[in-house]
C-alpha cells in the first residue's frame, strides 16, 4: 500500500525536525571548570542509573525544519515533540508497562524545565530524564559530554519498594543518553570534555548522523557508544526504550542495536534493513 503524499511529507518533516541547520546556542558557551573542578571524580551509585539529556525541539532557536507550533515550542515541555508528545520521553515512559514514574522535579536548574525519575518495574534500575529548554541545546550537549567523561552530578532522593534512597547523576550513571537535534552539525564546542576516571560508561546518542558528528568528542570522554546513528532520524522514545530493554537484560551491543532497529521499523515502517543501516554500535 502506497503512503499518501501528504503523510509522507509529514513523516519527513518529523524526521528532519532534529536535523536542519540550527542557529541555537546556550547560555553557557563551555564547561568553564577550574582545574580543581576537573579533578573531581563521580560517586559510584549503589544501583544502576541511566541519565537522559533531552534538548526540547525548538522551531525558533534551533532553525530546524518546522513542526507544528506546539510540538516545536522549546519552552513548553508538555506538548514538545521530544517530551510531552505521544512518542516523547515523558509520555512514552509514563505509559510504558515496564517503567514506573517515581519522581518529578520542576525546574531543577535554570536550563532544565523538568526532571523525571523512572524505576524499572522488574529490576533495580533508575532512569533520570532532563528536559532542557530548546534554546539551551548547546548546554545540553556540553552537559551530556561532561557526564560521559565522568563529571560529578547532583544527588537526588528517589522512592523504591525497599525504601527511599539517593542516587547521583551525570558521571555517576552507567549509561548517559542524548536525545534531540544534532547541534554539532551547526556549532563546535570551545572545550573538549576529557575522561576523569577509568569507569566504563556507555552512551546512547539519538540525533541525526550522531556517529559522524559526535565521534571525536565522545572518544575524548572515554565512554563507549552503545547506540548511535548514521543518517537522518526521528529521535523518539521507543528507540531508547528498546535499547534499554536489551541493556537491562545484559544483551550484546549488536542485540541491542537490533532491538533499536526493530522498534524504529515498527513505528516508522521504514524496513528493517534500512533501520539496521541507520543504527550503529561501537566505533
Amino acid at each position: 500500500m502506497r503512503v499518501p503524499l501528504f503523510l509522507l511529507f509529514f513523516l519527513v518533516g518529523i524526521c528532519l525536525a532534529g536535523c536542519a541547520t540550527s542557529q541555537g546556542g546556550g547560555a553557557r558557551s563551555g564547561p568553564g571548570n577550574s582545574n580543581a573542578e576537573l579533578t573531581k571524580v563521580a560517586t559510584r551509585n549503589s544501583v544502576p542509573v541511566v541519565h537522559v539529556f533531552v534538548a526540547l525541539c525548538d522551531n525558533v532557536n534551533q532553525g530546524i525544519v518546522p513542526v507544528s507550533a506546539s510540538l516545536g515550542n522549546g519552552d513548553n515541555p508538555a506538548t514538545n515533540l521530544y517530551w510531552g508528545a505521544a512518542f516523547g520521553i515523558k509520555t512514552f515512559f509514563k505509559k510504558n508497562k515496564d517503567w514506573e514514574l517515581v519522581g518529578e522535579f520542576p525546574n531543577p536548574q535554570p536550563a532544565i524545565m523538568e526532571r523525571l525519575v523512572f524505576k524499572h518495574k522488574t529490576s533495580d534500575v533508575f532512569l533520570v530524564a532532563d528536559a532542557y529548554r530548546g534554546k539551551e541545546i548547546r548546554q545540553t550537549t556540553v552537559d551530556f559530554l561532561e557526564a560521559a567523561a565522568g563529571k560529578p552530578g547532583e544527588e537526588i532522593s528517589i522512592k523504591r519498594p525497599t525504601g527511599p534512597a539517593s542516587v547521583n547523576l551525570a558521571g555517576s550513571a552507567e549509561v548517559v543518553a542524548y536525545i534531540g537535534h544534532d547541534g554539532l552539525m551547526d556549532f563546535t564546542l570551545p572545550a573538549t570534555q576529557k575522561k576523569r576516571d577509568d569507569r566504563k560508561r556507555q552512551a546512547i546518542i539519538l540525533a541525526c548522523a550522531s556517529k559522524q558528528y559526535f565521534s571525536s568528542a565522545l572518544k575524548n570522554t572515554g565512554a563507549s557508544p552503545l547506540l548511535w546513528t548514521t543518517n537522518l532520524m526521528a529521535p523518539e522514545a521507543y528507540v531508547l526504550s528498546a535499547a534499554l530493554d536489551g541493556w537491562i537484560k545484559q544483551e550484546t551491543d549488536e542485540q541491542i542495536r537490533l532491538r533499536a532497529a526493530k522498534a524504529y521499523h515498527s513505528y516508522q515502517n521504514c524496513g528493517l534493513k534500512s533501520a539496521m543501516n541507520l543504527f550503529a554500535t561501537g566505533w
